[in-house]
């Protein structure tokens, strides 16, 4: 029996990445290898129960909606997880993975959209980022950095440019909730005429930061 260990699963308007205000229901795997700095999930490092496949269908099954976002700790981490997006989307569901740059993302079903968090320097984790994943991207694919000062912003910046990631897929740019002002980052992105998306966190403008949900 396929399984995996499931931190959570929640049914919430989704509130990052080009899918952002659209209901959506989340699951969130446990474990990462991780430990970014602005983390807010830190509960899914460890906390979870082992679920079938089975089980977790039957729950996503009760939201009326068929968006599914598979995302943790690191997905990744649990091998399953490929085989599991698999089964959803032969299921009709439209499935996205939020998943950092530290796990190849080669395997994964062709029908995924996957958000690819680039680590910037702040996060204390850009050392785990694998370049050999940009080759992999898909067009409706997204690529996300998170932003947590102007140090982070000008590194990216750069980064984009050594790797010409802007050829490969949407790039967002995220402020770090509470050190990046959204304005901020706003005015710079129009100052240095940026080729990438803003992104608000819509879940904590609506709800504030509870639980990183």
């Amino acid at each position: 029996m396929n399984t995996l260990i499931i931190n959570e699963i929640f049914f919430s308007i989704q509130g990052e990445t080009s899918r952002s205000g659209l209901p959506t229901t989340f699951v969130r795997l446990t474990g990462c290898p991780l430990r970014c700095s602005y983390c807010d999930t830190k509960y899914a490092f460890k906390e979870g129960l082992k679920k079938s496949f089975d089980e977790i269908i039957k729950e996503i099954k009760k939201n009326k909606t068929k968006y599914v976002t598979i995302t943790g700790g690191e997905p990744l981490a649990q091998k399953n997880t490929l085989l599991f997006m698999e089964e959803l989307c032969d299921l009709g569901y439209s499935v996205s993975l939020e998943t950092s740059n530290a796990y190849t993302i080669k395997d994964i079903d062709s029908r995924v959209s996957i958000i690819l968090d680039i680590k910037t320097p702040a996060s204390n984790e850009a050392d785990k980022n694998l370049v050999e994943n940009y080759d992999d991207l898909k067009p409706n694919d997204e690529i996300k950095f998170v932003i947590c000062n102007l140090s982070d912003f000008n590194w990216s910046k750069e980064y984009i440019n050594k790797y010409n990631l802007t050829s490969n897929c949407q790039i967002i740019f995220s402020p770090s909730y509470e050190e990046m002002p959204l304005s901020q980052l706003a005015d710079l992105i129009l100052r240095d005429g940026l080729d990438v998306r803003l992104q608000a966190q819509l879940h904590k403008t609506i709800w504030g930061p509870v639980d990183g949900k």
